[in-house]
């Protein structure tokens, strides 16, 4: 079981984002996505009783989003980093097992990530996550550089979609689509 303090609230900007993303989605009738809550027992609060100081987590959490985007279903996480390498410290083993099996069963997962030094967010699908996983666990870097991900997936802004995640996963549907028809496998 885990403790929560403030360290928690670092990426509140990018969830607020991604938040207002989904709303402008759901409004539109382009998906369906909800928030994940980590459900938490409050061990000590502010004299004034309106801030939780201290709380332990009730369960591991998975995802931080999960829904439905026409029809096809998605969950992911949302990671921030300062600089140009992000640890893979960051995520667990069972949220890595998470996404492989909402994977295996037909799902899209991915982690949206945001470079908040160079004001760059990407789609990273899973089968990147993976792949930089499975190098971890084979000895090699415990992190992934921003110049290991694919450009092509960077995360633009339109409109009120200020993190619009869904032409990366357009990207990442077709790639998919010529995986399966040259008989790849999409997981490593």
């Amino acid at each position: 079981m885990g403790t929560w303090n403030s360290r928690g609230l670092r990426g509140s900007q990018l969830e607020e984002l991604l938040n207002q993303t989904v709303e402008s989605y759901r409004l539109r009738g382009l998906a369906l996505i909800q928030k994940v809550p980590t459900p938490i027992t409050p061990i000590n609060m502010n004299k004034d009783h309106t801030q939780i100081t201290l709380a332990y987590f009730n369960q591991k959490s998975t995802v931080d989003y999960i829904g439905v985007v026409q029809g096809i279903p998605v969950c992911f996480d949302a990671k921030e980093s300062a600089k140009e390498t992000w640890p893979l410290k960051n995520l667990h083993p069972h949220q890595i097992a998470f996404m492989k099996e909402f994977e295996e069963q037909g799902g899209i997962s991915f982690i949206v990530l945001c470079f908040t030094g160079m004001n760059e967010s990407y789609y990273v699908p899973f089968r990147d996550v993976y792949r930089f996983w499975q190098r971890m666990l084979g000895g090699g870097r415990k992190s992934f550089r921003l110049s290991e991900l694919d450009r092509r997936y960077q995360i633009r802004s339109h409109k009120d979609m200020f993190l619009h995640f869904l032409e990366p996963l357009q990207l990442d549907l077709c790639e998919r689509d010529t995986q399966q028809h040259s008989g790849q496998e999409a997981l490593p």
